[in-house]
C-alpha cells in the first residue's frame, strides 16, 4: 500500500537518502550528549494538540495548558464546543488555544464550507484565551527564578502552508510569507500549529512544516515553540527516541543541519546516484558532525557560553492519521 506525504515513510524510502537519515541520527545524539542548564521560571507548561474531537485520558497537571490546534475532525460549532468545554474542565491555571487547519469555523474562508446553519454560531470559550495571530501576558506573581513573579509572554499562530481542501482553515500558499517580522522580539513561548520546517517535522524525504515560520524562529528564538499538524513526526522513530521534544541550538550545527534537509529527496534511480554523490550534501553532513563535536568538547570540557537555543515541542495527540490518540501529552518546565 502506498504512502501518502502525511504518513511516516518507510525504512527503505529513508534510506535511499542516507545523508539526511545518518544526520538525523546523529543529531538525536549530540541533543543528549550536549550540555543544557537554562534559567528556569519554575512554571510547567503541558502541551497538546490534534485532538480531533477526542479527549485524551490523563492530562498532567501544570500551570498553564497548551492546545495547538485541530481540536475537531470537522470544525462545526458542537466539535470545537464540545473540545472547549473539556478544555475549561481542567484545573490548570492558565489554558491556551489555537485553531489549527480542520477546526474551519474559526476562520472566515473556511467557515462558508460549514452546513448554513453552523456558519453563524458563536463559541463560548469560557476561561480558555484562544489566540489568533495575538499575543497573551501571564502573570505568576510567586514564580520566577528567585520566587518574586515572572510573566510568560506568549504569542499564537494557526496559520499553515497549503494542505488541501477550501474546508481546511488558516492555510496559505507555500510560497508566500505571513510570518516574518509578525512574532514580537520579546516572546516566551510560540505557538503555532505547524511546525517550522525540518524540526519534528518529516526531513528525511518530504517536509511538510513552514520555510518562513522557520526564519521567523531563528530570529526570535523563543525559550519554547509548541506546534502539532504532522502527526507522523511525533509518531516516527526519531518523534518517539526524542519524545517529540528538540532542543534547537542556534549555531552553525543548526545551519548545516539545514542545509543537509533542503536536499531534494530522489525519485528515480538517477537522482538516487546524484544524491550519493551530491558534494554540498556531504559538505553540510560533514560540518554538522565537526561543529557539533567542536562545540560537545567546548561546552563540556572548556565550560564555553553555548548558544541561544529553543525547545521545540511537537505536541501532536493522535497517532499518525490512525483515529486514536497514541501518543502522550508533553510536559515543559520553563
Amino acid at each position: 500500500m502506498a504512502r501518502g506525504p502525511w504518513d511516516i515513510p518507510s525504512i527503505i524510502t529513508q534510506c535511499l537518502s542516507p545523508a539526511k537519515l545518518i544526520v538525523r541520527i546523529l543529531n538525536l545524539i549530540f541533543s543528549f550528549l550536549r550540555p543544557y542548564n537554562p534559567i528556569r521560571q519554575n512554571v510547567t507548561l503541558v502541551c497538546i494538540s490534534d485532538t480531533h474531537n477526542l479527549i485524551p485520558k490523563h492530562v498532567p497537571f501544570g500551570d498553564v495548558l497548551i492546545h495547538a490546534g485541530d481540536l475537531t475532525q470537522g470544525g462545526t460549532p458542537s466539535e470545537i464546543q464540545a473540545q472547549v468545554d473539556w478544555l475549561d474542565s481542567l484545573p490548570h491555571q492558565y489554558k491556551i488555544v489555537i485553531a489549527g487547519n480542520h477546526d474551519s469555523l474559526l476562520e472566515v474562508r473556511s467557515r462558508g464550507t460549514l452546513d448554513l446553519a453552523d456558519q453563524n454560531v458563536d463559541i463560548n470559550w469560557r476561561s480558555i484565551i484562544y489566540l489568533q495571530e495575538d499575543p497573551a501576558r501571564l502573570h505568576f506573581p510567586s514564580r520566577g527564578s528567585h520566587g518574586d513573579g515572572c510573566t510568560l509572554k506568549i504569542y499564537g499562530s494557526p496559520i499553515v502552508p497549503h494542505v488541501g481542501g477550501p474546508e481546511h482553515a488558516f492555510q496559505v500558499p507555500r510560497t508566500k510569507d505571513l510570518w516574518t517580522g509578525r512574532v514580537p522580539q520579546d516572546t516566551d513561548v510560540l505557538i503555532s500549529h505547524t511546525p517550522p520546517r525540518y524540526h519534528l517535522d518529516l526531513p528525511g524525504v518530504s517536509p511538510l512544516g513552514c520555510e518562513f515560520l522557520l526564519r521567523e524562529v531563528r530570529r526570535v528564538k523563543p525559550a519554547v515553540h509548541v506546534f502539532g499538524h504532522v502527526h507522523a513526526a511525533r509518531s516516527d522513530i526519531f518523534g518517539q527516541l526524542s519524545g517529540g521534544q528538540e532542543l534547537v541550538r542556534w549555531d552553525l550545527t543548526e545551519r548545516h543541519l539545514e542545509g543537509v534537509f533542503s536536499a531534494e529527496s530522489p525519485d528515480g534511480l538517477f537522482s538516487f546516484m546524484f544524491s550519493l554523490i551530491n558534494p554540498v550534501t556531504w559538505y553540510h553532513l560533514c560540518g554538522f558532525w565537526f561543529y557539533s563535536l567542536r562545540a560537545l568538547v567546548l561546552e563540556r570540557l572548556l565550560w564555553t557560553e553555548p548558544p541561544p537555543t529553543t525547545r521545540m515541542v511537537n505536541a501532536a495527540l493522535m497517532r499518525c492519521d490512525e483515529g486514536w490518540l497514541g501518543n502522550e501529552p508533553q510536559v515543559i518546565h520553563v
